[in-house]
């Protein structure tokens, strides 16, 4: 067994898909349209489905936003440099919601973005680069 995708419900399929493969890097991978059952499909990741676990993005026509609830956690993507690429996130309009620095209660260096719709994506520094030395702002952030 292994996972294949994890599923989200989004608003606006051609925002949420610049978000995801602009900002993020993801390609899209494949899209469907459902007429009869008035949605779209698109499957987006870092590689393709055969070998690698996947989103599936879900638009149901005519849904432009959902109650996001208080269960639903984040995603989370490892990056090689997490400074950098919040950085390139922020300069294309991205929402960095939590700055890099180490997680509360740990050493792992982490930061928070939000999509479209809300939903949070955690980015987490690479093992191979935590200890690259942090810029003095960013060491403080908690």
């Amino acid at each position: 067994m292994r996972l294949l995708h994890t599923m989200l419900r989004v608003g606006n399929l051609e925002r949420s898909l610049r978000f995801y493969c602009e900002l993020l890097g993801m390609k899209l991978l494949r899209q469907k349209d459902y007429p009869g059952g008035e949605f779209t499909l698109a499957f987006i990741g870092y590689g393709e489905e055969s070998d690698n676990t996947v989103i599936e993005l879900t638009h149901n026509w005519g849904k432009e936003s959902y109650e996001l609830g208080d269960a639903y956690g984040h995603i989370a993507i490892g990056v090689d440099d997490i400074y950098a690429t919040c950085k390139e996130i922020e300069a294309q309009g991205g929402n960095v919601t939590r700055q890099p620095g180490p997680m509360k209660h740990g050493s792992t260096v982490i930061a928070f973005v939000e999509d479209p719709d809300g939903y949070k994506v955690e980015l987490i520094q690479s093992k191979s680069q935590e200890s690259v030395p942090q810029p003095a702002a960013a060491a403080s952030a908690s």
